[in-house]
């Protein structure tokens, strides 16, 4: 199990439940990390269409993640040879915004959370 540790200065002492406190007075709480957040990230899918041409997927790729051209390349191909690809994987926040910036080039993407 992850666990994140805080720290919080103890002006006096004090027994505080489920926590140590060493000299100095500051104490160490731990609790369960935020296993959404490490465990389930969300991803965006860029999907093949008949109408976008590859150099413009690589075009997309580079100018709206600042992908190297390569990886850029790597992508469209995949998109292209297996239907779709994985461009990005965050939270679900920054996701849609990619999923949304996507649309407004003209690609069919989509977002889901990550396998």
């Amino acid at each position: 199990m992850d666990v994140r540790r805080t720290f919080v200065r103890m002006d006096h002492m004090s027994e505080t439940p489920g926590a140590l406190t060493p000299n100095g007075g500051t104490a160490v709480a731990e609790r369960p990390a935020d296993e959404a957040v490490t465990q389930n990230p969300w991803v965006t899918i860029v999907w093949d269409d008949p109408i976008n041409t590859q150099v413009y997927v690589t075009h997309v790729f580079v100018t709206y993640f600042h992908y190297p051209k390569a990886k850029a390349r790597r992508l469209m191909l995949q998109v292209h040879n297996e239907g779709k690809a994985v461009v990005a994987s965050g939270s679900r926040e920054e996701m849609e915004r990619d999923c949304n910036a996507m649309h407004q080039y003209g690609l069919w993407a989509t977002l889901d959370r990550a396998e």
